[in-house]
């Protein structure tokens, strides 16, 4: 299964483990899952864990990214010109989109348009 993730998620996964965010990070990281991304993901996901308001261990950080970028998928997007409650969520429909992921999970459902063919997971269950 591909998917695309959502930064929310990944945080919510650093915070509470046993959590469904952590249950499918941990799915990712044992190769259950594949996570598709591109650049503009991955600099989102490094500024993001890297805030100190988390306080997210470096090192943590820093794995999980590693494992992403060398067991996920790199995908080259098609632009779309979709309009978005939040533009900075574009970059993960435009992957979801052209690397034909079959979910795009994210916390946030209501900042992704309904239409389009876009299956969201807000609420894994395996």
């Amino acid at each position: 299964m591909k998917i695309v993730l959502d930064t929310n998620v990944i945080v919510s996964a650093l915070i509470n483990s046993n959590g469904i965010p952590g249950k499918i990070v941990a799915l990712i990281l044992n190769g259950r899952i594949k996570i598709l991304y591109d650049n503009r993901i991955i600099f989102e996901y490094i500024d993001v864990l890297s805030r100190k308001d988390f306080g997210f261990n470096k090192e943590i950080i820093h794995d999980v990214i590693d494992y992403f970028r060398n067991d996920g998928e790199y995908i080259n997007s098609e632009y779309s010109n979709i309009n978005f409650i939040d533009d900075t969520d574009k970059k993960f429909y435009e992957i979801f989109k052209s690397g034909e992921a079959e979910y795009l999970v994210t916390g946030n459902i209501k900042h992704f348009p309904k239409e389009n063919g876009i299956e969201l997971f807000n609420n894994f269950s395996y």
